[in-house]
């Protein structure tokens, strides 16, 4: 049994301090969802570029959205990942492929292999929590 992941406090703090390119995974156009509210706090608050990725492809908050990671141009440094924990997987392959300096996985974003098959691949993780709770305890 591989050991449970656990977030590095300094990782968390260099990925909300450092400006980067971000590809939000599941943001839409949808304003119910909470992704929307996130990204926009990382662009706006944290001063992060957000690149919109989700199925259709949809723009957002006025940025060019993109359907997959590997049809996003130039360097993404961080993945952060709104999709269930059952399809999270296929996303961190995906930033893997894409040469992604990190994977954040939201809170409630919980697949312990992905997280180690992203760190074995040598990227940073961060799992099951959000940039806006963790901003704030800096």
């Amino acid at each position: 049994m591989s050991k449970q992941h656990v977030n590095d406090q300094a990782i968390v703090r260099r990925l909300l301090t450092t400006p980067a390119r971000w590809a939000v995974v599941g943001l839409s156009a949808n304003p119910h969802r909470v992704a929307p509210s996130i990204a926009r706090y990382l662009r706006d608050d944290l001063g992060m570029e957000i690149i919109p990725v989700s199925l259709r492809a949809e723009d957002a908050l006025g940025e060019k959205g993109y359907a997959r990671l590997d049809e996003i141009p130039g360097q993404i440094e961080v993945v952060n990942c709104f999709v269930n924990s059952q399809k999270v997987g296929d996303i961190v392959d995906q930033a893997i492929e894409v040469g992604a300096k990190a994977i954040w996985m939201q809170l409630g974003v919980i697949d312990e292999a992905a997280a180690a098959r992203a760190k074995d691949a040598g990227l940073e993780v961060v799992m099951d929590t959000c940039p806006k709770i963790e901003y704030p305890l800096l």
